[in-house]
């Protein structure tokens, strides 16, 4: 099961990509390997020397009546102190953003990609489309001979 967060990479600029692992209950474990997950509209911030992700949303489990959590609840992050740190410094000197581009599982561990990015601009973006429509008449143009 593999969650990728599309808009990400359309409204940013990827400068680096950290794996994270994620703290989360049993119910939002078992949410998520049946595929009620979403990265949409989602972000990172350093918080105290912890790093959260807000806004992730995994659906409530059908069978976990009394124990089931909120769906957008803050989750913690696990990284190491030299990465929160050096994440802290990227977001509060460059003007970055943390931005959740992929989350996956890892030896039966629910792992996220996270990436420190830049916004793009419209014309950047504009641009981002042109290059997909080159892209695709490429490939299109390649599978003709």
């Amino acid at each position: 099961m593999e969650v990728i967060n599309r808009k990400a990479k359309f409204d940013y600029f990827v400068e680096e990509e950290i794996e994270a692992g994620i703290e989360l209950t049993g119910t939002e474990i078992k949410s998520i390997r049946a595929g009620n997950c979403n990265l949409k509209d989602c972000y990172g911030i350093v918080k105290n020397g912890e790093v959260f992700l807000l806004n992730m949303y995994i659906g409530q489990y059908k069978e976990g009546n009394l124990f089931n959590h909120s769906e957008t609840r803050s989750r913690k992050l696990l990284l190491h102190k030299k990465e929160i740190k050096k994440l802290a410094q990227a977001i509060e000197v460059n003007g970055l953003t943390l931005v959740p581009l992929k989350g996956y599982f890892k030896d039966n561990k629910f792992k996220i990609l996270l990436g420190v990015c830049r916004g793009k601009k419209n014309f950047d973006k504009r641009e981002t489309i042109k290059e997909r429509d080159i892209q695709r008449e490429v490939k299109k143009n390649l599978k003709n001979y």
